[in-house]
């Protein structure tokens, strides 16, 4: 006959076997749970400058540096579901410079659990991150657009990375603010 151990064995077994097959249909589902909500966004700058300062390099070299206050608002609710544990928002700027085609700089980010209040109304709030250019290309810069993303972080399965519609366009002025 088996032993406890052996019979304690095939139970252990057994069960590792149903939850990881639980699991992996968690995880196929979400291909056909995608957050399908299209919540309503809106957001602007309320007032923006540039500043010339030394870069913290080997160089020191002067760097654009750009201060924004932004408004948001949104209710994000509709994108939980029963799959999704948290949402990693962030605020993204992206504009041309003649040395780079492209430029995304994160100005602001948020993680937002289950459970926790999803509805965002955020005034005259300063960048979380710094706003470097690698040189001067900033100043008098008309053409930077600040795009809203969010990341669905799933209990299992794939994370979706959602950009919202809605883009905001605006510019800095161009002279630089003294400090």
């Amino acid at each position: 006959m088996h032993s406890i151990l052996s019979r304690l064995n095939v139970v252990f077994a057994y069960c590792l076997s149903v939850l990881a097959a639980v699991t992996f249909a968690c995880f196929l589902t979400t291909y056909t749970v995608l957050p399908n909500a299209d919540p309503d966004i809106e957001y602007e700058v309320s007032r923006q400058v540039v500043k010339h300062v030394r870069d913290f390099t080997a160089t020191r070299a002067k760097n654009d540096l750009g201060f924004l206050k932004f408004n948001l608002k949104s209710d994000l609710e509709p994108l939980f579901n029963w799959n999704v544990k948290q949402l990693f928002l962030y605020l993204a700027a992206e504009y041309e410079t003649p040395e780079n085609g492209l430029n995304q700089v994160v100005l602001w980010d948020k993680i937002i659990k289950r459970g926790e209040n999803a509805y965002l109304d955020l005034r005259e709030m300063n960048c979380k991150y710094y706003f470097f250019d690698d040189g001067s290309g900033l100043r008098g810069h008309d053409n930077i657009t600040l795009t809203f993303s969010w990341n669905t972080i799933p209990n299992a399965g794939i994370i979706h990375r959602i950009k919202s519609d809605e883009t905001y366009r605006f510019s800095f002025p161009t002279e630089y603010v003294r400090s």
